[in-house]
């Protein structure tokens, strides 16, 4: 055995372009670093490495730390990807990174919670000084948080597209809606939109806001819990209209039938 995995090993460091695709899907951790010492390698085979997600830890670092192969942008893009790689290694791959692969890594099942959340903010930072195309494009397409940022920022357009992203979640809108920085048209978009206008909470944390408007109030009090309609009007800081609206709601309630 240890001839056989001598002579393999052997074959991984002078391997032909042709060759190396094959040894590439070895099980042998000596075979794949013979491999990174062929100079027949290429970035192509480096990437196509980095696609098996079951390579070492130490494996993926091996790769970031040559430098002709964290300079190449398709390199950097699969270490920031990888679910083994370093912690620091997936941190400085993923500093320049396009948007559209920020985008990726974001709604990768397998990139851990700190390079998720990082990509995202990396994101947020840069959608004011996105054009519109681009910021229609991640409403559609952007992760939960990405949405929730373009709800807030707006303009009403994209806010709309954003509110039917399949991966905003009511958690995340729930912390844009609960935002006095947001806009009234961004608030009526909310309280008409099919989906959310349903859910309790929602409707609640838009009654709280400074920018809800009495006919909207007046939809969003309909059949809500009394004991949400309670708490609302023990909040000191409620517009008039809306208090006006939940009291009528209970007397309506309360009248004799």
């Amino acid at each position: 055995m240890a001839t056989e995995d001598s002579t393999s090993t052997q074959a991984a460091l002078t391997a032909t372009q042709e060759e190396i695709p094959g040894l590439l899907l070895s099980g042998s951790e000596e075979v794949l670093r013979a491999l990174l010492e062929n100079s027949a390698l290429d970035e192509t085979h480096v990437c196509l490495l980095l696609e098996r997600k079951d390579i070492s830890t130490a494996l993926v670092e091996e790769i970031a730390r040559r430098k002709q192969w964290r300079g190449i942008y398709r390199v950097r893009r699969a270490l920031a990807a990888h679910p083994r790689a370093p912690r620091l290694v997936a941190l400085r791959a993923l500093r320049d990174l396009h948007l559209m692969d920020l985008v990726r890594i974001t709604l990768l099942p397998t990139s851990s919670g700190e390079i998720k959340r990082l990509a995202e903010e990396r994101i947020l930072s840069q959608l004011q000084q996105l054009p519109l195309g681009q910021r229609l494009m991640l409403a559609r397409r952007g992760s939960a948080r990405v949405a929730a940022g373009l709800i807030l920022q707006g303009p009403e357009q994209v806010a709309r597209i954003a509110l039917s992203n399949p991966y905003l979640t009511e958690a995340q809108l729930l912390k844009t809606l609960s935002k006095d920085s947001l806009a009234a048209e961004i608030v009526a978009c909310v309280a008409h939109h099919d989906k959310w206008r349903r859910l309790v909470n929602v409707r609640v944390v838009l009654l709280r806001h400074r920018h809800v408007l009495e006919e909207q109030a007046a939809e969003l009090v309909s059949d809500l819990p009394r004991r949400d309609i309670e708490d609302l009007l023990g909040l000191s800081r409620l517009s008039e209209p809306v208090r006006a609206q939940l009291q009528q709601e209970l007397s309506r309630r309360d009248a004799p039938k």
